[in-house]
């Protein structure tokens, strides 16, 4: 079965010129390794349509979910629903059952700023949830979402079920041989058991071990068979036990 997988795609100025820090992206990739979705792309764009648009149309075209975050809002730096629709050559259009939301929210008459919030793509749809007082936007494969992170964080956790899939499995083996003696065995186990990956990441403020080797993969058969293989090739004295 295919692995699926996703991009996400933080919109702003202000995380481009280091204003801000991200935690968004920080927020969803273990979010959504931990459902078994594999993130592809991770992508910082400015607050310009025709790069939302062709960064989400791209994104789209090649992966299962697309993440969108921030730009969403009344001021002129807020693109990203102009950007999506543009990416689907969709028109934005004013959602009738966000027009009844803001007008309950704001009051009425509307300002202009307030209908900007019930901007949408044109044939977008809208996710219900009882844990989110307000719908969650989607085009088609793109889940669109607000910069700010604990409204953000909300509305993932609202939806998170949707995007269950096969878990990741990962084992970790602890050595103290150095990662340049360890690179020719990685390539030969990588070789025999394409399905598992092998992340190597030497530590040099440990005392106890030098290289950590992470193994992961779906197939718990061929995992348990690369980590073993990986063991018996590695000198067991620096092997180190932290379990």
């Amino acid at each position: 079965m295919r692995e699926p997988t996703a991009a996400i795609i933080l919109v702003g100025n202000e995380l481009l010129s280091g204003r801000v820090e991200d935690v968004n992206a920080r927020f969803l990739l273990p979010e959504l390794h931990a459902l078994g979705i594999g993130v592809k792309r991770v992508v910082i764009l400015p607050d310009e349509v025709d790069d939302i648009a062709k960064t989400v149309r791209e994104c789209a075209e090649q992966f299962d979910y697309v993440f969108t975050a921030g730009g969403i809002g009344p001021t002129p730096d807020d693109l990203t629903i102009a950007g999506v629709a543009r990416a689907f050559d969709r028109r934005v259009v004013h959602h009738e059952e966000l027009l009844l939301l803001v007008a309950a929210h704001f009051g009425e008459p509307l300002a202009p700023e307030h209908l900007r919030f019930a901007e949408v793509p044109e044939g977008a749809g809208l996710i219900h949830s009882e844990h989110a007082p307000w719908p969650i936007l989607h085009y088609e494969n793109v889940y669109i979402f607000p910069g700010v992170p604990h409204i953000l964080r909300r509305k993932f956790e609202a939806i998170r079920d949707r995007f269950q899939a096969k878990p990741f499995i990962t084992k970790t083996i602890y050595t103290r041989q150095d990662e340049i003696d360890l690179a020719p065995m990685l390539y030969r186990v990588m070789a025999d058991f394409p399905t598992v990956t092998i992340g190597s990441y030497p530590q040099w403020s440990q005392e106890d071990y030098r290289v950590k080797l992470v193994l992961e993969s779906k197939d718990r058969e061929a995992l348990h068979r690369a980590y073993a293989a990986l063991r018996s090739a590695l000198d067991p004295s620096l092997i180190v036990d932290r379990d």
